[in-house]
């Protein structure tokens, strides 16, 4: 006698597998007198709309999932965005100075020209009385590179609105001068940088012995 197929199961996996079972209806049309054709069409009809709605469910899940997988990305993408706009502007702008006077200090000169608009200035008076403007580009070429100079260096003040700022720093020199600096900062392509410096310097008294 043939079998027919008059039972399923649903194995609910990612892949969404199903897994028919057979179920011999020899035991069913042997043990009556009389086959129920409507029974047995009910009985095989039933299994096919359960099919059918798991199927249904399989594709909402997947779809769940999907929008949640797009929600955490966004919302990493947001975490991210808020840590790096957790700095203060006072931060960044202090970040840019200390690349100077670490870079200035070190001999590193990639800190330099991460602090300096590639058009920045130096300003100065001579003791000539003239004014003095010496080209960034000038400035770094004569730094060596990894050459440690005996420079202390210290910001003393920050001012800023919105995108431009003023900073004042000192830089100590011992047993020669104290320079005091001011600069002119702006922000822009999300980075501040510094675009003018002016600076003068006092001697450092020198102690009788």
């Amino acid at each position: 006698m043939k079998s027919f197929a008059t039972g399923t199961k649903y194995n609910s996996n990612y892949g969404g597998s199903l897994v028919i079972e057979f179920i011999s209806l020899q035991k069913i049309i042997t043990s009556e007198k009389k086959c129920n054709f409507k029974s047995l069409t009910d009985s095989y009809t039933r299994p096919l709309a359960i099919i059918k709605n798991t199927q249904k469910t399989n594709i909402m899940i997947n779809s769940i999932k999907i929008v949640l997988i797009g929600i955490f990305s966004l919302l990493c993408l947001n975490t991210n965005a808020q840590v790096e706009n957790s700095k203060s502007q006072i931060e960044q702008i202090t970040e840019t100075l200390m690349k100077y006077i670490d870079g200035t200090a070190n001999g590193e000169l990639d800190k330099l020209r991460e602090a300096f608009h590639p058009d920045f200035n130096l300003y100065s008076v001579t003791e000539e009385d003239s004014l003095r403007i010496w080209s960034g580009k000038d400035y770094i070429g004569g730094i060596k590179e990894g050459k440690k100079s005996n420079r202390i260096g210290r910001i003393i003040s920050i001012d800023y609105e919105n995108d431009a700022a003023i900073a004042k720093a000192e830089i100590l020199i011992p047993n020669w001068r104290i320079f005091t600096d001011y600069f002119l900062l702006v922000k822009y392509m999300g980075s501040w940088k510094i675009v003018h410096k002016s600076y003068t310097w006092r001697e450092i008294p020198k102690s009788d012995e």
